[in-house]
């Protein structure tokens, strides 16, 4: 079993005109919420193993504050250049590459990419609003295989619901 664990970064701070796409941070609701959402997965008994982030300082800090509300130690964040306005091939290929002894993998990342991810793999979820955690669960040993497999169950959980 392989769960796929997608998450688009939590809610932005748009007040700074100056700032560059790439280095906006996370605003106060997005500081809540993104520790809410780790806490939520932890209180289900769901840890990645590995996270793979977007450089941008708005997922890297969402990953860091999952990884911190899921009790993870700091070498399991990894970021990743091409997370950044990945598309849903993309994220696809990112996921693939997870090393075989992960059972459960993270990325975070960013729209349009995850919602089209989501959708494709579960062809219900439209679309994710910031922070929300999509999980995959898929009957497969081997990463590679989740490309051609369909998920066995699917979660949605965002930060209002």
């Amino acid at each position: 079993m392989k769960t796929l664990i997608l998450v688009r970064h939590a809610k932005s701070d748009w007040g700074d005109a100056r700032l560059d796409d790439h280095e906006r941070p996370l605003n106060e609701r997005g500081q809540r919420d993104a520790p809410e959402m780790g806490r939520r997965l932890a209180e289900r008994g769901v840890v990645p193993d590995a996270i793979r982030s977007s450089t941008a300082v708005r997922a890297r800090t969402t990953a860091a504050a999952l990884a911190e509300a899921l009790g993870l130690a700091a070498d399991r964040l990894v970021l990743e250049e091409r997370l950044y306005g990945a598309s849903a091939a993309t994220l696809r290929l990112v996921a693939e590459e997870f090393d075989e002894s992960v059972g459960t993998g993270m990325i975070v990342a960013h729209d349009p990419g995850m919602s089209d991810l989501a959708y494709a793999l579960s062809g219900s979820i439209g679309r994710m609003p910031t922070c929300a955690v999509a999980e995959f669960d898929f009957d497969v040993t081997h990463w590679a295989d989740t490309v051609a497999a369909i998920p066995v169950d699917v979660r949605l959980d965002t930060p209002k619901g």
